[in-house]
């Protein structure tokens, strides 16, 4: 298993995210080629994917890092490792690469959300230090 920073948005990318999304969400369908290379080029996300031995993406994980003025905060959002590679490290590989990656930035904590159906999502979480927070989550659809 290999984590690395994706730079450049390709097919084989939004390959992968056409088959990883709908594992993760109904309720979003997956981005486009442009979206993707929009993703990448943004200089406050990063968007991290977990290789298998042969080469094939099988994780995926996107850390957002920005200013406030308050001082720098960080999320992570859209964890995703295929069904067909679960139970081997990759969830947790991408959680501590992206906590390094939040540290040397600068960020203090990292926040992130997960619908509470997640259960094994939830448990890595837990596992890998982060706090469940009892607050109000407020959204509004645009």
């Amino acid at each position: 298993m290999k984590i690395e920073i994706v730079t450049q948005a390709d097919q084989e990318l939004y390959e992968a995210f056409q088959r990883l999304v709908p594992q993760l969400t109904n309720n979003n369908p997956p981005p486009s080629l442009n979206d993707l290379a929009d993703l990448v080029r943004d200089a406050s996300s990063t968007l991290m994917v977990s290789r298998s031995d042969d080469g094939q993406i099988v994780g995926a994980l996107t850390l957002a890092v920005y200013r406030v003025p308050t001082g720098i905060r960080s999320i992570i959002e859209d964890v995703i490792v295929d069904n067909s590679a679960r139970g081997q490290g990759i969830g947790e590989a991408l959680m501590q690469y992206a906590i390094d990656l939040a540290r040397k930035k600068g960020a203090k904590n990292i926040t992130l959300t997960s619908n509470p159906m997640r259960e094994a999502a939830n448990r890595l979480y837990l596992r890998v230090g982060f706090k469940k927070r009892e607050t109000n989550a407020y959204q509004m659809k645009l």
